[in-house]
């Protein structure tokens, strides 16, 4: 999406199959400034994509036009209230189908008693004769039926004739024709017989009924399915908190949380959500953060930590300070990505939306002809049979199936990913990431942590580790260099207390020196102990150890002897190689991008059994280098989280943003990970291929269903084996096939991820060394 275009959701009425998705798409394309239409049926949205500004009063009119009518929203309404309207509208179409199924079904219960009864029990039939009579029979029926048909049966009715009006029949249609058929030949063969021949004379009202009532119950049952696939959303805002303590006046004032204005202080306490996102300013506490991250265990917030509206607060009390609020929070962007994501479409559903939009005329007029053929060559009653399978016809090939077999996967399969801490920016990443074969890993951020950490502290013999470690911490605590930061942070995780130093004095191009507790420390490459003129023999191995690996080793000495060999790396993240043999075993070819020298490179592909590896790749390499790896021929995905990473994640097939990382990078991406793991992308792939396998299998049965009842309802059977399909049956295989691909696609809820994070531990240190294989 260009920087011009920007999104507008439209909720819209009267969709209800995919041929109805096709000219709801095809009306809003025509309106000058849209560039591109995904319509959702599961949702009963458009997502539009605008290129200038464009009225919603024009979008009202073009759809009202087509038959669709734009459902109203409150202008400035939050995505709290207009769910809570669409949960508030579900509930009332649940209502209302289940009062019509009761009717209808009540309706047609003596209908189908009196009319199969008699046909099929003889003693049943003399005993309705006897006590109705024929004649009476049919007129009950014809009263049943017409009542059931204005009444439950009247929405078909309503959608259905104005479509065909408009010569743009859609499943309505399909169900009014139907119907009307099966009650006007029955009304005549009642009140007129003698325009019919003796032999067709007979009633087939009780198909009329059970078509609509069997309808009206998959529509039931489609509307829970529906109400199931957006659970996820409504799981999301019912995280919201509705009311904080705010700081006001040297008072706390409880306020709901809309008042609550940025920059104002907020205090939470045990067992309270965190109302907005801010800064932990004052306290100490644990935070549930498994709403964001996917990740069961809270995580410690100290003084300056960043809190998420919405997350659990667990043990202790603290004051925060608010920084963004409503719309901005990380929650509202969380839902707003998941809405967009659930209204995408596929590429694999545009031929789909083709294909239905002629599918409905094409079904009209398969059964014109099966009526045809069965009136000029069928067997007496000629007319009575050929009514019947053009009926069937008609019922049995409504395209509803067809319709929800893509969208309904996309809802489920995007919100069990948001709950998973995977956010897809696009539903169409899915099929994308599916078919991606290399994935292009940034290092920094990516791949370790992002930090450098103590990763070896090896003393020579005599020396305390503990003590010397203090010693060292303590001059180092006076540099601003992140190296010296990386080594105050293990002496603090140990419990280490720092000394206080004087004379401390840095050495331009060598390293650092000071006196603490009366020692001599200094610190510094082995340009330092060539200038001190000290013997670094017996620590020449463990250098060049260290060197392979891709660490640049320095030097700790007291006294004017050689005390330890130190080094200091950016750590691998402890799921970074489990994640990376996942995607081997899944057939990826992994490859590794980064700015860092090759030997350093080298040495962490060689630990983690990456493939490829590119080197010194300055940032504006990057572009080139994802380039490069599509000349293969496969498409790649990226995966990364700096500033500087934005361009490679633009120019990949899929980008994927560790969400730990910079603004930029996410918004370059069409999948953020809120974890900031790469287990999480095993996740994601995982699910991408078991979401298309889902839409893949719900396409096979929509279209199979149709390739294979179809011919059957126009009676191709008949003349081999005597079989034809009634059109009450045909009303149930069409009503069960809709319920069979929502349930399939429900199934997407219980995916389990193959890998779980592991959270990351305090910084420790051990006597022995740790590598980079060990961390």
């Amino acid at each position: 999406m260009s920087k011009a275009e920007t999104n507008q959701k439209l909720e819209i009425s009267g969709m209800n199959c995919a041929s109805c998705v096709g000219r709801v798409e095809r009306a809003l394309q025509e309106i000058d400034g849209v560039a591109s239409v995904a319509v959702n049926l599961a949702t009963e949205s458009a997502l539009v994509r605008i290129g200038k500004p464009v009225p919603l009063q024009e979008f009202a009119q073009a759809l009202q036009k087509a038959g669709y009518p734009l459902k109203q929203r409150a202008t400035g309404a939050d995505a709290a209230e207009n769910t809570a309207l669409r949960a508030a509208e579900r509930a009332e179409e649940l209502k209302t189908l289940q009062r019509d199924l009761l009717i209808a079904a009540l309706l047609t219960l003596p209908i189908v008693i009196l009319e199969m009864g008699s046909h099929l029990i003889p003693a049943f039939r003399e005993l309705v004769h006897g006590a109705l009579g024929h004649q009476n029979s049919w007129l009950l029926q014809f009263a049943l039926t017409t009542v059931l048909m204005a009444g439950p049966g009247r929405r078909f009715f309503m959608h259905g004739i104005p479509a065909l009006l408009r010569l743009a029949p859609d499943m309505n249609s399909l169900v009014v024709l139907g119907t009307s058929a099966a009650w006007g030949y029955s009304t005549v063969a009642t009140f007129y017989p003698s325009l019919l021949p003796a032999a067709s004379v007979n009633v087939y009202f009780e198909a009329a009924a059970v078509i609509i009532t069997l309808i009206l119950l998959g529509r039931l049952l489609e509307a829970r399915a529906k109400g199931r696939t957006s659970e996820a959303i409504t799981r999301l805002l019912s995280l919201q908190a509705h009311t904080a303590r705010v700081e006001r006046d040297g008072q706390q004032v409880e306020v709901a949380v809309a008042d609550i204005k940025p920059g104002e202080r907020v205090v939470v306490r045990p067992g309270e959500k965190i109302p907005l996102d801010g800064e932990l300013v004052e306290g100490h506490s644990f935070v549930d953060e498994s709403m964001i991250t996917g990740e069961p265990m809270p995580v410690e917030k100290l003084s300056g930590a960043v809190l998420t509206g919405g997350t659990l607060n667990k043990t202790g009390a603290f004051s925060m300070r608010v920084t963004r609020v409503g719309d901005d929070t990380l929650l509202a962007q969380i839902i707003r990505l998941v809405e967009n994501a659930q209204g995408a479409k596929l590429p694999i559903q545009s031929l789909v939306n083709r294909i239905t939009l002629w599918f409905v005329p094409t079904v009209m007029l398969v059964a014109l002809l099966t009526l045809l053929v069965w009136l000029i060559w069928g067997p007496e009653p000629a007319l009575s049979l050929a009514l019947v399978n053009a009926v069937a016809v008609l019922i049995v090939a409504c395209p509803c199936a067809m319709g929800l077999a893509t969208p309904v996967s996309i809802m489920v399969a995007t919100g069990r990913a948001a709950e998973m801490g995977v956010l897809f920016r696009d539903g169409t990443a899915l099929q994308a990431l599916r078919d991606t074969r290399i994935i292009a890993l940034d290092k920094t951020g990516t791949i370790t942590s992002g930090k450098p950490e103590l990763t070896d502290f090896q003393v020579q013999p005599g020396y305390d580790e503990a003590q010397l470690l203090a010693l060292v911490a303590a001059v180092e605590a006076r540099s601003e260099h992140p190296i010296a930061e990386a080594i105050v942070t293990a002496a603090r995780a140990r419990g280490l207390s720092l000394s206080s130093v004087s004379n401390f004095e840095a050495l331009p191009g060598y390293g650092l020196q000071a006196e603490v507790d009366g020692h001599l420390i200094q610190i510094g490459a082995d340009r330092l102990l060539d200038k001190l003129q000290i013997d670094s023999a017996a620590v020449t191995d463990i250098a060049r150890n260290l060197a392979e690996q891709g660490k640049t080793p320095f030097y700790a000495a007291l006294d004017g002897h050689l005390a330890a060999v130190i080094a200091v790396a950016d750590a691998i993240k402890p799921t970074t190689k489990g994640a990376i043999a996942a995607l081997h075993k899944l057939g990826f070819r992994v490859a590794m991008i980064t700015g860092d020298n090759q030997l350093t490179a080298n040495a962490v592909a060689r630990t983690l059994g990456i493939d490829e590896v590119f080197a010194e790749v300055l940032p504006e390499g990057k572009v080139e280098t994802v380039q490069a790896l599509r000349s293969s021929g496969h498409s790649v995905t990226y995966v990364g989280d700096g500033i500087n990473d934005a361009p490679a994640l633009a120019a990949a097939d899929i980008g994927i943003a560790m969400g730990t990382g910079t603004d930029i990078a996410i918004e370059s991406a069409e999948v953020v990970l809120m974890a900031g793991d790469l287990s999480a992308v095993v996740n994601a792939i995982a699910l991408a291929r078991s979401t298309m396998r889902n839409i893949q299998e719900n396409l096979f049965w929509a279209f199979a269903y149709n390739v294979a009842l179809i011919p059957i309802a126009t009676g191709v059977l008949y003349p081999a084996f005597g079989i034809l399909l009634s059109p009450i049956f045909a009303a149930a295989a069409m009503a069960m096939s809709s319920v069979f691909v929502l349930g399939n696609a429900l199934r997407l809820k219980r995916f389990t991820p193959p890998l779980t994070a592991v959270p990351q531990p305090s910084p420790q240190l051990t006597p022995l060394a740790v590598t980079v294989g060990d961390v």
